[in-house]
């Protein structure tokens, strides 16, 4: 773990204290974070992570100490860690205990977990879900704080205890009408008619730096891309389903809402793209 204090990144213990039980980001959610794959004791992807986390902080209004800070908590985490072990470094920026007190900035470094490798191996069985609102409200509502990568994750750890209580590994949230948004911790994407698929960010959903670099070399291969909108019965008669994020990479959906489903083929071809 590593914090910043008075203008350095300081490796701390795991066990040791860094924030007060008052910080704002403790007891409202009021903060921003980041998931930053570790590979080979590098961060091969951590640039898009910190233009998204910029973003994120602006639309929280939180001020944001730059990248030049958070590169320097990586390293301090990054400097005895086992380039052999895979791993998974978050990043956190909360409003600290107000009343002009400076925010909070800290990072933390572990293994991934081995369920996350099981279902990046394995594939996943996915439930849909309703997010309970319309596909366009966000948009035009900041106060929901719709594309921000937020603290307040108590809704989504819901949503996927809800799906293991039905058996099941993930979700894919919907609006009311009924059109794919995205997962509690991850971006929706199908293969269908040759083309990738992904949901429009206009619905308040996260921008996913995984899908974003996978839809860049997919073009690059010839493979097109595509933003829609699209349904549950969309994904059904999908060629291929994936759920992406950072950290576990492109998953595929093997089961959803209960029904069998394959890929095609597909994947293979997803994780050569993502390579590297």
């Amino acid at each position: 773990m590593a914090v910043w204090r008075d203008g350095v990144a300081v490796a701390v213990p795991a066990g040791e204290p860094v924030v007060t039980a008052f910080d704002q980001g403790l007891g409202r959610g009021d903060g921003v974070f980041e998931s930053v794959a570790v590979v080979a004791g590098r961060t091969p992807h951590l640039d898009a992570h910190l233009a998204r986390f910029a973003r994120s902080a602006a639309l929280l209004g939180l001020d944001s100490p730059g990248d030049a800070v958070w590169t320097a908590l990586v390293a301090a985490v990054l400097a005895d860690w086992d380039a052999g072990t895979e791993g998974l470094c978050r990043l956190f920026l909360t409003r600290g205990p107000g009343d002009g007190a400076p925010p909070t900035a800290l990072a933390l470094l572990a293994p991934v977990p081995p369920e996350t490798l099981r279902q990046r191996a394995e594939g996943l069985s996915v439930v849909s879900l309703g997010l309970g609102v319309p596909a366009d409200f966000r948009a035009r509502a900041p106060w929901l704080l719709g594309g921000a990568k937020t603290l307040s994750y108590a809704v989504n750890m819901a949503a996927g205890r809800h799906a293991h209580d039905l058996g099941a590994d993930d979700v894919v949230f919907t609006s009311l009408e009924g059109l794919v948004l995205e997962g509690p911790t991850s971006t929706v994407v199908w293969a269908a008619r040759g083309t990738l698929h992904t949901p429009p960010v206009d619905t308040g959903i996260l921008a996913g730096t995984t899908q974003a670099r996978l839809f860049a070399r997919a073009e690059a291969d010839g493979w097109p891309t595509a933003v829609t909108a699209g349904t549950v019965d969309d994904l059904h008669a999908a060629d291929a389903v994936w759920l992406l994020s950072g950290v576990r990479g492109a998953a595929p959906v093997h089961t959803l809402d209960g029904v069998r489903r394959g890929d095609a083929g597909l994947s293979r071809r997803v994780r050569e793209l993502l390579a590297g």
